[in-house]
């Protein structure tokens, strides 16, 4: 049984490398962000002020900037803005959307801070007629108010990312997974997707501790690692994290410590990209955030201009990418691909806009 799981891991992660070689190596048309095609529009969208509206400062959401001003360049949407002054706080955050709609914005993608209770402003929002979409994250449950949700799978991306850590552990070990707030419904499913990969070995890999709650900001991560690599580094043999901060601070800390420990990490942060490339880590999971504000934008237009989802509160993946010292100069044209596709999907199965 052990010897059929690890060759299952090993066919899922080769193929997932193989895939990503093959579409990245066809390279897409670019237009004003650099990257992604003019998908050209036939509705007026100029009516459209848009909002774009993570939960607070953080990294993961800056590339939502350049996708939005795509956006109002490919498809003539009427502005956009992008503001992180919920800081963490769903009142605040509520504050700030309500501030923006006296100011005539009218098209909302939000990163909801609470996913328990974000469900009531994205109904208060379509109430008051306006187009709301939940981005980079779906409410908690099986409701979303939203019109849709455009969010990486993060289950399937934190099982991806631990199926590899575990390949590169050579099947056997304690791992360690480092994650963001516990009470977020994507860390609930990433810990799920992360116990998953570890069932699968039938007991070979254990996993030695989760630590949450620690991708609020950077020095919180490094303090955590830290104290971590020291009370239980030589019983590591791989680690997993499924946040952004986490990634980067177990980067530094096993480059550091030269610690036999092998690093699956998330997103693409500089560091993690050289460390990648020097071998200091195996490998990283990348998101899609420019997709996310770039076909997000598209489909809140569309909303705004009279368009409907053919199923109310749709879930989209958005998609996430393993990526290894074999495709780091290729894996983004195949995340552009997959933003092209889904734009797409949007167009010509997810809207009807006659």
């Amino acid at each position: 049984m052990m010897s059929t799981n690890r060759q299952r891991r090993t066919a899922l992660v080769g193929a997932a490398i193989a895939v990503i070689a093959l579409l990245a190596g066809c390279s897409a048309p670019t237009t004003n962000d650099g990257g992604s095609p003019d998908a050209g529009n036939a509705a007026d969208f100029s009516s459209t002020k848009l909002a774009l509206i993570p939960g607070g400062a953080h990294p993961y959401f800056q590339p939502w900037v350049p996708g939005g001003d795509a956006a109002v360049a490919d498809f003539g949407i009427g502005g956009v803005t992008f503001n992180e002054t919920g800081e963490w706080d769903q009142t605040k955050q509520n504050a700030a959307i309500d501030a923006l709609a006296a100011q005539g914005y009218n098209a909302f993608g939000i990163f909801g801070v609470s996913p328990t209770d974000i469900n009531t402003t994205f109904a208060k929002l379509k109430a008051n007629g306006f187009a709301v979409a939940s981005l980079a994250s779906c409410p908690a449950g099986d409701v979303n108010e939203a019109a849709f949700c455009l969010s990486t799978d993060t289950g399937e991306a934190a099982y991806l990312a631990a199926v590899a850590a575990i390949e590169q552990m050579g099947g056997k070990g304690n791992l360690v997974h480092l994650t963001g707030n516990a009470v977020d419904s994507n860390t609930q499913r990433r810990i799920e997707g992360v116990q998953r990969a570890i069932d699968e070995t039938d007991g070979a890999v254990r996993l030695l501790t989760t630590v949450t709650d620690i991708d609020t900001d950077l020095q919180s991560a490094q303090r955590a690692v830290s104290d971590l690599l020291a009370a239980q580094g030589s019983e590591i043999q791989g680690i997993v994290t499924t946040a952004y901060n986490p990634a980067v601070a177990a980067t530094e800390g096993v480059t550091s410590t030269g610690l036999d420990i092998k690093v699956i990490a998330i997103d693409d942060d500089k560091l993690i990209l050289s460390a990648i490339r020097d071998g200091s880590i195996s490998g990283t999971v990348v998101q899609n955030p420019w997709g996310q504000a770039y076909v997000g934008s598209y489909a809140l237009g569309a909303l705004n201009s009279g368009c409907e989802m053919k199923k109310p509160g749709l879930y989209v993946d958005s998609g996430s990418f393993l990526v290894t010292k074999d495709n780091i100069d290729s894996y983004d044209g195949e995340r552009k691909a997959k933003s092209m596709q889904l734009l797409d999907s949007f167009k010509n199965e997810y809207l009807n806009c006659s």
